[in-house]
């Protein structure tokens, strides 16, 4: 179905690779529509309860193919933004299902922003995170001004974004800007243990959370109270809620269905 990403599902995790390897997984027009494709066909489907995005390979994502984009020398870079590249992270965030990235090795510019935009990002100690944009004269671009400063504060989201300031996994989980860091060896592991969880987990629950963090960005104390209980209401009404609440009474592990 795809020719630039590996779709697989197994168990309720739908795990997305971006599959040109012999590039880094370099982004040209055909591999950023298939992953918006991607995106939207597990946010339909109602066995995935948790979406893996990785890369094939030594790499994550190394960002925009400037081999392929050379050959539009007329491009529009806005048109490209808005087409190509903006969906993929509005399809991360609006995923109604946790988003983990195993970063398993370099993210540069949209790459970066690829894995920023998840819900959690699980890297190896030798990944490595690059605002590269700089480097060509461009700035931040696909969230990553969005982002950065929520993640690591105004001052050091400065210095990575104009210096291109080259990142490893285990730096950046001292820093915040990663949820974990493990050796590479360790990387699936890792991976798995959040994924097990979240198979299993109150998944609509889960993703009203999800959109809750989103909106509070822009929310006033009085605007994140009401739709928290605006939330409660739905979360209340759904079988999950109801199993939580038998599951307790009766002393036994719930079954969470995800609906």
């Amino acid at each position: 179905m795809y020719e630039f990403l590996k779709y697989q599902k197994e168990n309720g995790v739908a795990t997305i690779s971006l599959n040109r390897p012999e590039v880094y997984n370099a982004l040209n027009n055909e591999i950023t529509f298939e992953l918006q494709a991607a995106l939207k066909e597990a946010k339909k489907d109602a066995e995935v309860r948790v979406v893996v995005l990785t890369g094939e390979g030594k790499a994550f994502c190394s960002g925009q193919d400037l081999k392929a984009s050379s050959k539009e020398p007329n491009r529009s870079f806005s048109d490209s933004i808005h087409k190509r590249y903006n969906p993929i992270i509005k399809g991360i965030r609006n995923m109604p299902k946790p988003v983990i990235c195993r970063l398993n090795g370099v993210a540069a510019g949209a790459g970066c922003s690829f894995a920023l935009a998840c819900d959690l990002i699980i890297a190896a100690e030798e990944a490595k995170l690059i605002e590269v944009f700089v480097n060509i004269g461009l700035v931040l671009d696909s969230g990553s001004s969005y982002f950065l400063p929520r993640l690591v504060g105004s001052a050091k989201a400065f210095e990575l974004a104009t210096m291109g300031t080259r990142v490893s996994g285990k730096e950046a989980e001292a820093m915040g800007l990663v949820t974990k860091a493990v050796p590479l060896e360790q990387l699936d592991e890792a991976v798995k243990g959040y994924t097990d969880f979240y198979a299993v987990a109150p998944t609509r629950a889960i993703g009203l959370m999800k959109k809750m963090l989103n909106k509070s960005q822009s929310s006033s104390l009085g605007e994140a109270l009401e739709y928290e209980a605006y939330c409660q209401d739905i979360a209340g009404a759904t079988n999950d809620h109801k199993e939580g609440v038998n599951s307790f009474l009766e002393k036994r592990k719930p079954e969470f269905k995800g609906n």
